[in-house]
């Protein structure tokens, strides 16, 4: 059995508003999350990240610059978490760190992903051990990358005698399907979550998000738009799939938008809330008719016009959050936590990913592996 131990999870997502940091203890069959932090991101280098994100061109050096400057920023989270919970680097395990999402495009013929945030810097930075790059052993082995959180959903969530749904609602929303007594998981990105809705809040009221989607609450949704935004190929491709906002960005919707004029900025949040919550509902009741709950996870758990939405679409299914249930965890830190998790798969030689859902060939180990200093944690 692998050891006990403490380890941290870095996460930064597709809706680049800070970096998660949780320490989370792991052992005796459970996981347990101690203490978590957010960690903003330099105002300049946000900007930075979001324009290349938003872009398909940009220079070796930039690229260089932004890979290392994100290093940095990930190793003071890390540091910045060992100082608020009081415990010496020298007990941390390992460092799971995802990086930032800059370019996730999984469709052959030349599948990739790119996350960037040197781990050597981390682990240079903060002593600890570090692992990185989980994604693309994954896509090696025939997968999408994506999603890699259903691996770490089964392993907390599922429930004896119950079929779950783990909903996490990030800048892009994913599902992991639970069923009861340790069945068959599987899972795949909806679509869009936060990342549409975030968006045109930058856009027309220069926030970063709707804060409880209490500006899309004042809106009417158009039906017309609503349908117009459904109508794309991503949402009838069966699973094992991905995707990002390099896909769902402000490009796909201009696009969408150009064609109904006219409409208030507040009705076309209601419509964006609108459309996020059809095409999960849609997900849900498409695979996973059995769902006896849904638990959500994620930024998109705050915004409770949203979840008021989805609730009516799919009730009678409850949905409450991943912190609600008994030996649940608090749903703000839950991705994080779970690269804590396969930072310990990694070190222990086991598989991280779930071929059913992410469409790879076999189970592989993944992340690279980058010592401390002192070599006593690896």
């Amino acid at each position: 059995m692998a050891p006990d131990g403490y380890y941290i999870g870095l996460m930064s997502g597709t809706s680049m508003d800070s970096i998660d940091a949780a320490l989370v203890e792991i052992g005796a069959g459970k996981t347990r999350l101690l203490q978590a932090i957010s960690h903003s991101w330099p105002q300049a280098l946000e900007a930075r990240l979001r324009s290349l994100a938003s872009s398909e061109a940009c220079t070796l050096r930039e690229l260089g610059e932004l890979d290392h400057l994100c290093g940095h920023e990930f190793a003071h989270a890390a540091l910045k978490l060992v100082d608020a919970c009081g415990l010496d680097t020298g007990r941390i395990r390992a460092i799971g760190s995802h990086g930032q999402t800059i370019h996730h495009h999984p469709r052959p013929p030349a599948p990739f992903t790119l996350q960037i945030g040197d781990p050597n810097i981390i682990a240079e930075k903060t002593g600890i051990t570090v692992v990185a790059d989980f994604r693309r052993r994954d896509m090696a082995a025939g997968g999408q990358g994506a999603p890699l959180v259903p691996a770490f959903h089964q392993a907390v969530f599922q429930h004896p005698a119950k079929n779950r749904v783990i909903l996490n609602i990030g800048g892009i929303a994913n599902i992991t399907m639970l069923p009861a007594s340790g069945q068959h998981s599987t899972g795949f990105d909806t679509g869009p979550g936060n990342c549409l809705m975030d968006l045109w809040c930058a856009r027309k009221r220069g926030r970063p998000y709707d804060n409880n989607g209490d500006w899309a609450a004042r809106g009417n949704p158009d039906d017309e738009l609503v349908r117009a935004l459904s109508d794309d190929s991503y949402f009838q491709l069966p699973p094992p799939k991905s995707t990002g906002t390099e896909y769902f960005g402000g490009e796909w919707l201009d696009r969408k938008l150009k064609a109904h004029p006219g409409l208030s900025d507040e009705d076309v949040q209601a419509s964006l809330l609108a459309f996020t919550a059809s095409t999960i509902s849609q997900a849900i009741e498409r695979w996973a008719p059995a769902a006896e709950e849904v638990l959500v996870c994620g930024g998109g758990v705050h915004n409770q016009a949203l979840l008021n939405k989805l609730s009516r679409l799919i009730s009678p299914i409850p949905v409450r959050s991943t912190g609600d249930i008994a030996g649940g965890l608090d749903p703000d830190w839950v991705e994080a936590a779970a690269f804590a998790w396969l930072a310990r798969q990694a070190l222990e030689g086991i598989p991280g990913n779930l071929p059913s859902v992410t469409g790879a060939q076999h189970p592989v180990i993944l992340g690279g592996i980058y010592p401390a200093r002192n070599n006593n944690n690896y």
